[in-house]
């Protein structure tokens, strides 16, 4: 086929709509991409001109515009001052859950401690007891922890008293400000 034979398409969509199946429909490929490219053009005159043709795609292949990113940045920071909160109060939890789960473990080995020697240890002697043998304790039996005495999540040191003011020990952390008192992640945490 040739282009004279198309000119009857301008004249109107249904005649143009008809054609164009009967040639998809009939297997003509060629002939097909032929009648669409008459139709793009016809249907987008900016299309007749190859140079606005370049144009138009060089502007869609530039990338993103600066509404588009501004809109992305909002979004990231919803998210980001919805879901931080969240996250970095799960942490302080954790720091405290972790504390008592320490405070647990170390009063059972102190129960222990005392099951074999008739007594806790003193607040001179300290928890070190429970790892190294004291010099006068003939029933020490331990070690009576598996590992060294670590320092709290936040670093400071577990402390320890014996006789209690709260019961036979006292076994406290002063939580993350290593300070008596406090609030929140701040606040003393104890085996009473």
């Amino acid at each position: 086929m040739e282009a004279s034979q198309f000119q009857h398409l301008k004249n109107g969509k249904r005649h143009w709509i008809t054609q164009f199946l009967s040639l998809f429909m009939g297997g003509h490929v060629a002939d097909t991409l032929t009648v669409y490219s008459i139709f793009l053009h016809r249907m987008n005159p900016r299309m007749n001109n190859p140079a606005e043709n370049k144009i138009v795609l060089m502007r869609r292949a530039k990338g993103f515009t600066l509404l588009e990113l501004l809109v992305v940045m909002v979004i990231i920071g919803l998210l980001a001052g919805y879901v931080g909160p969240k996250y970095f109060s799960q942490i302080g939890k954790s720091e405290v859950k972790a504390t008592r789960a320490q405070l647990d473990a170390f009063g059972k080995a102190l129960d222990q401690y005392r099951l074999d020697t008739g007594h806790y240890p003193s607040t001179e002697m300290g928890m070190n007891a429970l790892m190294v043998k004291p010099a006068n304790e003939p029933k020490w039996d331990g070690p009576y922890l598996t590992k060294a005495l670590p320092a709290d999540p936040w670093g400071n040191a577990y402390q320890y008293r014996q006789p209690g003011e709260h019961g036979d020990y006292d076994l406290f952390s002063y939580g993350k400000d290593g300070q008596a008192g406090g609030e929140g992640e701040n606040a003393d945490i104890n085996n009473w």
